[in-house]
């Protein structure tokens, strides 16, 4: 035991310690880290084999930290933001040039990606480092620049409004010349695809189009708006997909719109950014222009006919 008094514990075991800790969740604290539930209760385990106390406890069904828990995690938590700040000070010089941007797949995959490069292009001192984040934000401790995320309460970041969204159904035109798709009762002959995060989208959708006696929950599930709309793209069923993320497919025309009526979400997209230093604030308002110019166009393409 003095040798690992001595020593330090598995830095693997450490990260799913400070996630859970945080979270008081071993599921959102996989997620965070990009991993399975299982791993991180794997590492916990190795963590209190290490130190030779429990750090976490049950109350009511309930994930809460030991009393010793508590005392590590204030350690652990201050030495990683050492080991972050002191990385930080290191690439002070490069502060000014990185735009870090969190987004989740859907929006960066099939809205933010194709824009980039005219970014890329109009503002070549700044590197961009993009990452499809799905965890609650936390600006300060990922070290994020900007994030786009639905509207919701964010405290004291600043928001600035994008677009909102509406939901309809897609296909690939391929797979309508096959089985036709004239009404929407026609869905009862089509592999309905759907989203794990929004399972209502179906539902939600039927009943503003009327639709009775088709089964809307069958079909395969993905956990992305952008996994059901590429198995939609590729011809695999219809999938109900969110404007304007479809706009590029719809104008080149791997998906078609089969039907004029569309379902407005209650949440739209917003920038979200925490402000900084002045360094920080430049290349941030940078990026704010750009994309709420960007956004606005986006608003004005998506602007069809809106029928419920």
């Amino acid at each position: 035991m003095a040798e690992r008094a001595s020593s330090l514990p598995p830095l693997a075991a450490l990260r799913a310690f400070d996630a859970a800790a945080r979270h008081l969740s071993f599921t959102r604290a996989a997620e965070e880290l990009f991993v399975t539930q299982t791993a991180v209760s794997h590492q916990i385990r190795i963590l209190e084999d290490w130190i030779g106390f429990p750090l976490f406890k049950r109350i009511n069904n309930r994930l809460a930290l030991t009393e010793r828990g508590d005392i590590y995690l204030k350690a652990v938590h201050e030495g990683f933001n050492r080991i972050r700040n002191s990385t930080a000070a290191l690439m002070s010089n490069q502060v000014g040039t990185i735009l870090t941007i969190s987004a989740l797949p859907n929006f960066a995959l099939n809205w933010l990606v194709p824009r980039l490069p005219d970014f890329a292009a109009k503002s070549p001192h700044i590197e961009v480092r993009l990452f499809m984040h799905r965890h609650s934000l936390d600006m300060l401790h990922d070290g994020i620049d900007v994030a786009i995320r639905e509207r919701s309460a964010t405290n004291s970041l600043q928001v600035d409004h994008l677009f909102d969204t509406d939901s309809f159904p897609v296909a690939s035109p391929k797979l309508l010349e096959r089985i036709p798709l004239a009404e929407p009762g026609d869905l009862a002959n089509h592999t309905l695809l759907h989203n794990l995060t929004s399972l209502d989208d179906w539902k939600g959708w039927a009943s503003a189009a009327g639709l009775l006696g088709v089964d809307i929950e069958r079909g395969p599930k993905f956990d992305s708006y952008a996994l059901s709309t590429a198995a939609a793209a590729a011809g695999w069923g219809v999938a109900i997909a969110r404007m304007p993320f479809v706009l590029d497919a719809l104008r080149d025309g791997s998906l078609v719109m089969p039907f004029k009526i569309r379902t407005r979400n209650e949440r739209g997209w917003c920038l979200v950014h925490a402000g900084g230093d002045a360094t920080r604030k430049e290349k941030v308002e940078c990026f704010r222009e750009w994309i709420l110019d960007q956004a606005r166009v986006t608003r004005e393409e998506a602007a069809w006919p809106f029928e419920t």
